[in-house]
């Protein structure tokens, strides 16, 4: 019993010695560690400004989740204290530029964000008022507050591929279209409002405008906060979330799936975006659509030849069954029946032939027993012998109806302008070259134009109001019948005025001329009282003009 007691005894002694042990040499190394680490640099993690770099054309949706990924990191993170937006952009489609900057807006809700524009065009403006502040380089470009909108080219039904609804294919009527485009016009206009306040100096009538602006103009127009590089501001985001040191930390998948979207959609190396075109927008994103995106003025045609129903390059064709209506098609002219079928019907209606005619020496004998020529857009000039040919014929009393129109559908100056006005001046009349707008009273888009004064006559009867879509204005001395406001604008001049789109000649014969084609056409035919117009030019000709 004795020899146990001392047996554990002699254990608690050595379970004592050895915790004394534990405790001395832990705080002799407590001491030692005490006094030497702080000669040992310190890694201090330091708060982020995130630089998130928006680059080229935004035209699908993989692009936008890119950028959307991007700016919900840099909204989660906690160490991303400030946001820096470098953009260099033309813009893009609506809904992926409207789906950024709505992101955009909630990152700003919880932290500072500015943007550095080096081209901020269009949908690239519309992302940078997003931020609390704006800086710009000296010579960038920034602006272009507007739309550019598509829409799809009549497709010929199947009867393999059926749809179920009239607006199945489209999505709306092509005379509701110019309406969306104003509401997504508005829309752009609203967020500059709301983004710039009272630091914007240009009116919504400015601003439609769709201008480009640089340096210190758009400065002064509080477009813009002040000129200065992407450092500065990185410098200013920084300040706003008040932080003195911190480390910079760049963002740029969004950007980089841009680019690639764009070389892959165009089967281009190239990344200038300035190889973008409507052409590769349809095929992109196929109408109907709509882009708050800058395209240079030579990528905005299609270059696309119209279907020319057939060319309608036969010697006559011919519907209806009384006196003749001749229309020339001799001169390459760019109308079809696709153009005439309403108007066509009307004459048919008053037991008239409408006859396409191809070859002049043809025409010209057929004059001698018509009662109208009509000459359409034509696209090569009317020879001295040939305009005396159509002289003689209206001074006979025949009736001569000129129809030309500025849209690239139909025309391309100077050519085909000179063309109709080489038989217009002959009767003192010339078409105007570019076209009429009117930014106060339009048709959905400025250049679809209202004409609201008339002359008293037989042409004009029952007409209080028509629609006219991008249509030129006719110069006379004293031949005008028709007129827009007098705040309506040539595209040439630059100014308002009163500008003539039909006039009315019976000095020497009838001559009757119009400044647009498209009012022909349906739908648009049905608007106003468009329908009234071809009513009576359909009863003057077939009248002789004595309606």
């Amino acid at each position: 019993m004795c020899g146990l007691t001392m047996s554990l005894g002699r254990k608690r002694l050595l379970l004592i010695i050895l915790l004394c042990i534990f405790i001395g040499a832990s705080s002799v190394f407590y001491l030692i560690y005490a006094a030497v680490l702080p000669s040992f640099p310190r890694r201090e993690v330091k708060p982020l400004v995130v630089v998130l770099r928006i680059e080229g054309p935004i035209l699908s949706s993989d692009v936008t989740r890119a950028y959307v990924e991007e700016i919900r990191e840099a909204l989660r993170n906690d160490s991303m204290k400030a946001v820096v937006l470098v953009i260099d952009s033309p813009g893009g489609e609506v809904t992926q530029i409207e789906h950024i900057y709505m992101e955009l807006l909630e990152l700003k809700r919880v932290k500072p964000l500015v943007a550095s524009a080096i081209r901020a065009l269009s949908g690239g403006y519309y992302i940078a008022v997003a931020s609390d502040y704006i800086y710009a380089l000296p010579s960038f470009r920034v602006g272009n507050i507007g739309v550019i909108a598509q829409w799809p080219q009549a497709q010929p039904l199947s009867e393999q591929v059926l749809e179920s609804g009239v607006y199945k294919m489209s999505g709306m009527s092509v005379l509701s279209f110019p309406m969306e485009i104003k509401v997504v016009l508005d829309n752009f206009v609203s967020a500059v409002k709301l983004g710039r306040g009272d630091r914007l100096k240009l009116p919504d009538a400015e601003l439609r405008r769709a201008k480009v602006y640089s340096g210190v103009e758009a400065v002064s127009l509080g477009l813009v906060d002040e000129i200065g590089s992407p450092q500065r501001a990185v410098e200013k985001a920084a300040s706003m979330a008040g932080l003195t040191e911190y480390d910079v930390v760049e963002l740029s998948r969004g950007a980089e799936a841009a680019m690639e979207s764009m070389r892959s959609a165009l089967n281009s190396s190239q990344q200038a975006w300035n190889t973008l075109d409507l052409r590769a927008l349809s095929i992109m994103n196929p109408p109907p659509a709509i882009y708050y995106l800058y395209l240079p003025p030579e990528k905005l045609e299609m270059n696309v030849e119209r279907d020319r129903a057939r060319d309608i390059i036969e010697n006559v064709m011919r519907v209806g069954g009384g006196k003749s209506i001749l229309m020339d098609a001799s001169h390459g002219n760019r109308i079809t029946w696709l153009e005439l079928e309403v108007l066509a019907w009307e004459l048919v209606r008053r037991n008239m032939t409408v006859e396409f005619v191809g070859d002049w020496r043809e025409l010209r004998e057929r004059l001698r027993n018509t009662t109208a020529l009509i000459i359409a857009l034509p696209t090569t000039s009317y020879s001295r012998g040939e305009i005396e040919d159509v002289k003689r014929f209206v001074g006979d009393g025949g009736i001569l109806v000129l129809l030309y129109d500025p849209a690239t559908e139909y025309s391309r100056s100077p050519e085909y302008i000179k063309a109709i006005n080489s038989i217009a001046n002959a009767f003192g009349m010339s078409y105007a070259s570019g076209y009429l707008y009117n930014e106060e009273q339009h048709y959905g888009v400025y250049r679809n134009i209202y004409v609201t004064e008339f002359a008293d006559n037989a042409l004009t009867r029952n007409i209080g109001a028509l629609i006219l879509f991008t249509a030129t204005h006719i110069r006379s001395d004293d031949y005008g019948v028709a007129w827009p406001p007098e705040s309506t604008y040539s595209s040439q001049s630059e100014k308002p005025g009163r500008y003539s789109v039909i006039a009315l000649s019976r000095s020497n014969g009838t001559v009757i001329a119009i400044g647009d084609v498209t009012f022909l056409t349906e739908p648009y035919c049905y608007l106003e009282d468009n329908y009234n117009l071809i009513v009576n030019l359909a009863e003057y000709m077939a009248s002789g003009g004595r309606s």
